[in-house]
């Protein structure tokens, strides 16, 4: 029986979505497709021009010229700060991706960030160190910071099975109100009520330089993102620890059969994880910020499980899914300003965006179920 003109139309998209090879590449530019759908719908709705919107989220994170510019400011300066909060994103993006990988969901991303970020802060934010010293020592604590707390939830999964969902939903809540309470009795900043800022030495950040008429913000956090996109690749791909980690994810029963210890695979995909956290918070608290909201956990610790999800959990295609969450997200406030709605509906497009990236699975079974001739 012949299929209708309309299946076969569309039978060349079913073939990419379908194709093992293809539709690691496929599934989430059709997602990203819907997404940019369902956002421009809403703008619609909203009596707003979607071009208009999409164009204003481009130019609020240095990807297009804007109009004018403030003093000091050009789109260089802008993609430098899109630059900054992108390293934060991508390595929180990393975080979810390892725990994925072994079967595990750290939610916990956010508390991990303002653990590791609050306790790099009082330690070594605050203190008269040179650049080089306090750069690595904000790096090293918040590694083992970002490290233990993840190590904490996989012990927790394994010799209690207390769920990591729970404990790091519980986590988050402790480390948001601990850290208020000390900010709020100690280092709170009387005038902003956030902390005090720390010191431009321990950022990891350069700031204060000037280049003609210009005064960027270069981030270092950048090249620390990059840098563990490859070692994270490495990691998975090429080692035994890689492997023993995705055997465990994708079935416990057969990797204890195979031999595979799985607590400690489970503490180890939690402390990377938690490592990778860490640094993210290093590089949001003490990088792109220089201080810190009590009681305030980043949003950011949510948008990376859609970033992970559009990527596949893949570490390289991490970066281009870190980089359109960012787009929505670093663009947001002066898309607002030039459309004229309000900025979370960046959030609302992220939200979109989680859900049609969670849809994966579906996608790929309706892509063959068309090509075997399913409805």
């Amino acid at each position: 029986m012949n299929k209708p003109a309309s299946g076969r139309k569309f039978h060349w998209l079913a073939r990419l979505l379908a194709d093992d090879k293809t539709s690691l590449a496929a599934v989430p530019l059709f997602s990203i497709v819907l997404t940019i759908i369902a956002a421009s719908l809403l703008l619609l709705i909203l009596g707003k021009n979607p071009l208009v919107a999409m164009a204003a989220f481009l130019r609020g994170s240095g990807l297009m010229i804007k109009p004018s510019y403030a003093g000091g400011q050009n789109m260089i300066t802008d993609f430098l700060s899109f630059l900054g909060i992108l390293s934060p994103m991508l390595l929180a993006a990393l975080a979810v991706i390892v725990a994925l990988k072994a079967g595990m969901f750290n939610i916990g991303i956010a508390g991990q960030m303002l653990a590791a970020g609050f306790i790099a802060t009082v330690f070594v934010g605050y203190s008269p160190l040179p650049a080089l010293i306090a750069r690595l020592l904000v790096i090293l604590i918040a590694v083992v910071v970002g490290a233990l707390m993840g190590a904490l939830v996989g012990f927790l999964k394994y010799r209690f099975n207390i769920h990591e969902v729970v404990s790091t939903i519980m986590f988050n809540y402790i480390t948001s109100y601990v850290t208020g309470f000390y900010i709020n009795t100690y280092f709170v900043d009387i005038i902003s009520r956030s902390s005090k800022v720390c010191s431009a030495a321990s950022r990891l950040t350069i700031t204060g330089i000037t280049l003609g008429r210009l005064r960027p913000t270069i981030p270092l956090g950048i090249l620390i993102a990059l840098a563990a996109v490859f070692v994270i690749r490495f990691l998975l791909e090429k080692t035994t620890l890689g492997f023993e980690l995705k055997a465990v994810g994708l079935n416990r029963d057969a990797a204890r059969y195979a031999g595979i210890k799985q607590g400690r695979s489970i503490m180890l995909a939690m402390l990377i994880s938690g490592a990778l956290a860490g640094l993210a918070g290093a590089a949001y608290y003490l990088g792109y910020y220089n201080t810190i909201v009590p009681k305030a956990l980043a949003s950011m610790g949510y948008d990376a499980i859609a970033v992970s999800l559009l990527g596949n959990l893949s570490p390289v295609a991490a970066i281009f899914a870190s980089a359109l969450v960012t787009i929505f997200q670093k663009g947001s406030v002066y898309m607002s300003s030039i459309v004229g709605v309000p900025k979370e509906i960046a959030s609302v497009i992220t939200g979109i965006l989680l859900l049609f990236s969670a849809c994966g699975t579906y996608i790929r079974y309706r892509a063959r179920s068309h090509i075997e001739g399913g409805n």
